[in-house]
C-alpha cells in the first residue's frame, strides 16, 4: 500500500487542494491520499478562522465525490502544535507495511528547514513535491538554505506537476466575509453551504 499524507489548515478546502491531491495520487502511483487537517499549525497558529472540526467536516464534505482521497484526523487535535515529523513516524509505526510519501507544494520545500527535525523527514521518507508548470525547480534548488540543500542530496524527492489553479483559501475567505459566494465551482458546493450555515468566516 502505498499512502500519500497531504497536511494542511485547509481554511477552508478549495478546489486546488483536491486538484493536487489527485495529481500526486496518480503521478506517484498512491493507493490512497489523506488530507491531513492540522488543528493547530506551528507556523501559523493565529491566522485560522474556522475552528478545527469545522475545518475537519468540510474536508469531508469536499471529499465524499472522491474514493481514493479521504480525510486524516492524526493531527485534528489543536491543544498543542502538529509536526509533521511526529505524524509520519507516528504512522510508519503503526502501518510498517506502508509506503508513506508526504505531499507536499514546492514554496513548503523551500522553507522545510524551519520544520521540526527536518533531517529525519528527508532521510526517512520519500516525497512529493507539487510544483506548478513552468514552475522553475533549479532557481529553488539553487536558493536553498545551506543546511536544506545538504540534507536534500540523499533525499527521495519525485516532482509533480501541479495544473495551475487561480485560488486561495484567504481570497475565499474575504468573499464569505463580505456575505458573497467565492467564483464558481471554486468551492465544493456542499462546503460553500456549511460555511455559510455556521457562519464560519463572517
Amino acid at each position: 500500500m502505498r499512502v500519500g499524507l497531504f497536511g494542511g489548515s485547509f481554511d477552508p478546502i478549495h478546489a486546488g487542494h483536491v486538484a493536487a491531491a489527485e495529481r500526486a495520487r496518480i503521478a506517484l502511483g498512491l493507493d490512497r491520499v489523506e488530507l491531513v487537517v492540522t488543528g493547530r499549525p506551528p507556523h501559523k497558529p493565529a491566522n485560522l478562522r474556522a475552528p478545527a472540526l469545522a475545518r475537519y467536516a468540510m474536508v469531508e464534505l469536499a471529499l465524499l465525490d472522491h474514493e481514493a482521497i479521504v480525510a486524516s484526523t492524526a493531527e485534528l487535535d489543536d491543544s498543542r502544535p502538529s509536526y509533521t515529523v511526529e505524524t509520519l513516524e507516528a504512522r510508519r509505526a503503526s502501518n510498517p507495511a506502508e509506503e508513506v510519501w508526504l505531499l507536499l507544494g514546492a514554496d513548503s520545500l523551500a522553507e522545510l528547514h524551519t520544520w521540526r527535525r527536518f533531517e529525519a523527514i528527508l532521510a526517512g521518507f520519500p516525497i512529493g513535491v507539487l510544483a506548478r508548470p513552468g514552475f522553475e525547480r533549479e532557481r529553488l534548488l539553487g536558493a536553498l538554505a545551506p543546511e536544506l540543500a545538504g540534507a536534500l542530496a540523499g533525499a527521495r524527492l519525485a516532482w509533480v506537476d501541479n495544473p495551475p489553479v487561480d485560488l486561495s483559501s484567504s481570497a475565499i475567505r474575504a468573499a464569505l466575509a463580505r456575505g458573497k459566494a467565492p467564483p464558481a465551482a471554486t468551492l465544493d458546493p456542499r462546503v460553500l453551504r456549511f460555511a455559510q450555515k455556521y457562519r464560519l468566516y463572517r
